[in-house]
Parts: structure tokens; C-alpha cells; sequence
């Protein structure tokens, strides 16, 4: 329901910040108590989101699902095959306030 009315029940107790879900608010908690629970295996890096981690963990696995359809390059993270592929379309999305 809050996702049509833009409400946003669950407030931070410690900032006032407001959250549509508890998990997101739940997630945002621990900047303030510094809680990191997920960690590698492999190197002992902590994180906050176990998302983060599953990311993180391609380093040492080498899995990198997104793959290009023009060339041979893989990525770990979609966006970063997103980026790639404006090298293919010429895409330029960004402007320079200079010129």
C-alpha cells in the first residue's frame, strides 16, 4: 500500500529518516551502530549487506554473469555491463556544464 500512497511508516530513532519498509529501515540502522554481520570468507571483509558481499565475492570466485553480446567482456555487476556497452552504442548520456 505505501508504495502507492508514498507513505513511509518506519523512522530511524536515531536521524528521523522515514522508510517505506522495516527491512530498509532496519538496513539504514546500522550506519549509526557501525553493525557490519556479513563477511568473506575468503578475506575477512565485513559489510553491511549481504548483497554487497555476494558482490564482493566474485572477486575471489570469478564469476562474472553479465556478459556483453557485442564482445567478449564480462562484468560482476549489471550496471557496470550497462556502462560498457555505451563504448558499443556511442551512447554519451552525461553532458559537460563546461562546454
Amino acid at each position: 500500500e505505501s508504495i502507492h500512497t508514498g507513505e513511509r511508516p518506519f523512522a530511524c530513532d536515531e536521524c528521523g529518516r522515514r522508510f517505506k519498509k522495516k527491512a530498509q529501515l532496519k538496513n539504514h540502522e546500522s550506519i549509526h551502530t557501525g553493525e557490519r554481520p556479513f563477511a568473506c570468507d575468503e578475506c575477512g571483509k565485513t559489510f553491511r549487506q549481504k548483497s554487497v558481499l555476494v558482490m564482493h565475492q566474485r572477486i575471489h570466485t570469478g564469476d562474472w554473469p553479465f556478459k556483453c553480446d557485442k564482445c567478449e567482456r564480462s562484468f560482476g555487476q549489471k550496471e557496470m555491463l550497462v556502462v560498457h556497452q555505451r563504448v558499443h552504442t556511442g551512447e554519451r548520456p552525461f553532458q559537460c556544464s563546461q562546454c
